[in-house]
């Protein structure tokens, strides 16, 4: 169900038009540094990562700061050791190199209570390589929404989007709150065919640049209303972009300076992050951090542990719970503030095989990075799904 082109890999041909515009100015941390691409220009208009060979998305993914505009964010001061656990038994982890040989995974790191209990990699990563998250990241943004309302520089999700983002006034978004479009509830019609190049998905981060204004606002302008705000689910990465401008402008910082503060340090994140701009100078929400796959198991153990201290006491139980049902055509799963519900355990997901996945009652982390033969793949998902299953028998 996750998908995404990168938005026609950044519509991009990003690439001369990248320094075209003034970028949005950032916030000074000593922590966040620009990253400038050295490749952008052998790329082509419409050279779509969807249809890169095998060999080149691989290499792609493990260097996307070599190939679009970015933030650089350091590791933290002091990064998590992960310790060491005993090994899961022999049938697992045959189970799991199967799993890797046969959906091309570079890399799966599992954690119990924390210890490492497997890591493994393949396609040429290694342990202090990072690789792109593709939508991954949507749960950074929302872990970065958490934080915000915890430091008071957004009320709650009940807040209208429009009280932080007054050009959204008069559009489709006036009247949505914050919590709806972190649910995907905005009511906003929206289309997420990336086989079709008039697509949404395909044209919101083509669109041309507005002086003083984010790509997010100039495209959000453009839609139209399906439904009454909470009342229907669409998948949208415009509404992650959304988001993060909330965040954005709510803080007063790029989201990659504000993960700096409340990602990196608290998760204590060893090989620090690259978080992808726009064409306006904005961290894309929706899409495109670069970490080590062991700050990804990070990541899911700071969620695990409930980010005590960086968001409100119960975020991630909520943020990662069914706020949408998908109903009986897929019992258990649903959609929280951009996470993934599944039954017994949450996650995060981004095409090509990009997820971490969360099992509360096994005090589990199952983190994986890939490059799956096509950006999506049902059989895949599901693939992954009965192997964290046989993970958690095995550490119960």
């Amino acid at each position: 169900m996750m998908r995404l082109l990168l938005a026609s890999t950044l519509a991009i041909a990003l690439a001369g038009c990248a320094t075209t515009y003034d970028t949005a100015p950032v916030a000074s941390a000593p922590a966040v540094t620009q990253s400038t691409p050295e490749q952008m220009a052998s790329m082509e208009p419409g050279d779509s990562i969807l249809f890169w060979s095998d060999e080149r998305r691989s290499a792609a993914f493990r260097d996307m700061e070599g190939l679009f505009p970015g933030l650089e964010v350091a590791p933290a001061n002091d990064p998590r050791e992960l310790r060491r656990g005993p090994p899961l038994s022999r049938d697992v982890q045959v189970a799991i190199r199967d799993f890797m040989a046969k959906t091309s995974a570079a890399g799966v790191m599992v954690l119990d209570d924390g210890a490492v209990r497997f890591e493994e990699y393949g396609l040429g990563l290694m342990p202090q390589d990072r690789w792109t998250s593709f939508s991954v990241a949507k749960s950074f943004t929302s872990t970065l929404l958490g934080a915000a309302i915890a430091d008071g520089a957004i009320a709650s999700v009940d807040t209208p989007v429009t009280d932080i983002i007054p050009a959204l006034a008069g559009t489709a978004y006036d009247g949505v709150t914050v919590g709806q479009v972190a649910s995907m509830t905005s009511g906003v019609a929206w289309n997420e065919d990336y086989t079709d190049p008039k697509s949404d998905v395909a044209q919101m981060l083509a669109i041309a640049p507005v002086a003083g204004e984010s790509q997010v606002v100039t495209y959000a302008r453009t839609l139209k209303r399906e439904a009454p705000a909470g009342e229907k689910w669409v998948y949208k990465t415009l509404e992650t972009n959304l988001l993060g401008l909330i965040v954005e402008q709510a803080t007063g910082k790029s989201l990659a300076a504000y993960a700096a503060e409340k990602i990196v340090e608290p998760a204590g994140f060893e090989g620090g992050l690259f978080w992808m701009q726009d064409l306006t100078g904005g961290n894309i929400g929706g899409c495109c951090l670069s970490l080590r796959l062991s700050d990804y198991a990070r990541m899911g153990q700071f969620a695990l542990e409930g980010g005590k201290g960086t968001v409100p006491d119960g975020w991630f139980a909520k943020a990662g719970s069914p706020l949408v049902d998908f109903g009986a055509d897929a019992p258990g799963f649903g959609y929280g503030y951009q996470w993934w519900t599944y039954p017994g355990s949450y996650g995060a997901q981004g095409i090509f095989g990009q997820a971490i996945t969360i099992v509360p009652d096994s005090n589990l982390v199952v983190a994986v990075v890939s490059n799956w033969p096509t950006a999506t793949s049902t059989a895949n998902r599901a693939g992954f799904r009965d192997m964290v299953g046989k993970i958690a028998a095995d550490v119960d």
